[in-house]
């Protein structure tokens, strides 16, 4: 369906899905349902298994093989090299920011290191 189709083109971004989520029956518009149209059958299957994807994991082994095949190939490449670092660093702290089980696990190996560092220290009577 396109903003032509829903009667909503030329009203600015904010106003067609406002109008496109009023269309939903009540639900919020999700980007799936936003974009679909313009989209092609393949890619709307390949976002649906996307969005069954949690954190960035993926994404950041993709970077590293990327920027391992960029080293190897170009090797000369610096401004190619440091771009690639760059898209890893951002990915890898994003994870970071982004992710509550993340800091949770963080929390969780923290307690783990100071409770072990206690049982060597004060041993259980």
């Amino acid at each position: 369906m396109s903003l032509k189709r829903t009667g909503i083109a030329g009203r600015g971004l904010a106003a067609g899905a406002a109008a496109m989520s009023e269309r939903t029956t009540g639900q919020r518009l999700s980007i799936r349902n936003f974009y679909g149209p313009s989209m092609s059958e393949a890619e709307q299957e390949a976002l649906e298994a996307a969005h069954e994807v949690e954190g960035l994991t993926d994404e950041i082994a993709m970077l590293r093989v990327k920027l391992m095949t960029a080293i190897d190939e170009h090797p000369e490449n610096l401004k190619l090299l440091e771009a690639g670092i760059n898209m890893l660093v951002r990915a890898v702290a994003a994870q970071y920011r982004l992710s509550p089980k993340a800091k949770g696990e963080l929390a969780d190996s923290i307690t783990a290191v100071l409770n072990n560092l206690g049982d060597q220290l004060l041993p259980p009577a």
